[in-house]
Formats: C-alpha cells, sequence, structure tokens
C-alpha cells in the first residue's frame, strides 16, 4: 500500500511538472562592439517558451539590477518593446531582489500569441543592449517573466517565473569615478609632499 501511495505521489509530482509553464531568459554572451577607438560590450540574452506556455500581448519578462547600459542601444524581435527602470517592472506573485539604484531591462510582448514550447537551442532573440567600456566580470542578478498558461483547465491565467542570470558586475558611474580617482590622486600627492619635506 505504501509502495502504491508513494507512487501516486511520484506520478502527481510528474504531473504538476508536466503543466509548469514559463518564459525562461538565458544569457547568450557578451562580445565587443568591434569599434577599437570605442570598445563598448553588447550583452545579449535569449527566451525559451516552454510547454503549455504562450507569451500573448502584454506578457513580459525583466532583467534585475543589470545597471548601466548606452540609451538606444537596446535590440529585440519584432513584437517587442523595451523599456527601463529602477523599480519593477514585477510580475504578481514574485518577489525578485531588487536594487533601486541599478536599472532593470524590461522586454514586453505586443505581437500575435507565441505558442510554446520552444525548439532545443532556438530561443526567441536576441534581446540585447550595450554596456561602456570592455567586457567586464560578470555578476548574477533575478529575472523574473510573466506568460500565459496555454493549456489545461487554467488556460489563459497569467503564469509567473523568477530565476537567477547574469548581468554586468556594477562599476562606479563616470562622475563617481572621477571624483575617486581625483581624491586618489590627491592622496598620493600629500604623500610625496609630506615625504620630500622629511
Amino acid at each position: 500500500m505504501k509502495k502504491i501511495f508513494a507512487l501516486g505521489l511520484i506520478g502527481l509530482a510528474a504531473s504538476i511538472a508536466s503543466v509548469r509553464a514559463d518564459i525562461i531568459p538565458s544569457f547568450a554572451g557578451a562580445s565587443s562592439t568591434g569599434d577599437p577607438s570605442d570598445p563598448n560590450t553588447i550583452f545579449a540574452y535569449d527566451i525559451d517558451v516552454t510547454s503549455q506556455q504562450s507569451a500573448m500581448s502584454g506578457d513580459f519578462f525583466t532583467i534585475f539590477d543589470f545597471g548601466s547600459f548606452v540609451s538606444g542601444s537596446n535590440v529585440q524581435p519584432s513584437g517587442w518593446t523595451f523599456s527601463s527602470s529602477l523599480i519593477g517592472t514585477t510580475p504578481s506573485k514574485t518577489n525578485p531582489t531588487d536594487d533601486a539604484s541599478l536599472f532593470n531591462l524590461t522586454w514586453t510582448y505586443n505581437g500575435p500569441t507565441i505558442s510554446g514550447a520552444t525548439p532545443a537551442g532556438q530561443g526567441i532573440g536576441p534581446f540585447q543592449v550595450t554596456i561602456l567600456g570592455p567586457m567586464p566580470q560578470l555578476g548574477r542578478s533575478d529575472f523574473a517573466a510573466q506568460g500565459t498558461l496555454a493549456a489545461g483547465p487554467n488556460s489563459g491565467s497569467k503564469v509567473s517565473n523568477v530565476g537567477r542570470i547574469p548581468v554586468p558586475t556594477a562599476v562606479p558611474e563616470p562622475s563617481t569615478f572621477a571624483l575617486i580617482t581625483v581624491a586618489g590622486l590627491g592622496l598620493i600627492g600629500r604623500a610625496i609632499s609630506r615625504r620630500r619635506k622629511s
């Protein structure tokens, strides 16, 4: 009897897992813009629409705490629009980490319904922005997405998910970096002056 009960629980867990539906962004890589005089870096992401999931008009995904990027450098597939903000955009019933001092990247879908599943290795993309300077170190931040359940008794219901994704590590703003540099040079100059006097 215990064995049958255990098998039943495993079957139930498997059936719940099989109807789990998500829009899942993944890191597609970072590359140089190819301009030696202005060596900036392009960060690119793809998304997968999982089985029994769809992306309908108004569905979206957000990469939280991405940080600074070049305004207007965003690229996305047809039907998607880009926005950025310091807080949100956050799907309901999710609680991703969101630092109000770092920009979040959000792409919202406005095209005809995309039904899952995305073919393996053929994610939808690219979704990309450019950051100033050469390739930085990578950190990790939260993403969150809202999609629409495409099958079953709850078809049409919104489904949200949260995960982790690579982002550039935070670097000081140019004005902050300039202050740090000036302050540092001032301290070095003072140390040299003291050395000469002694």
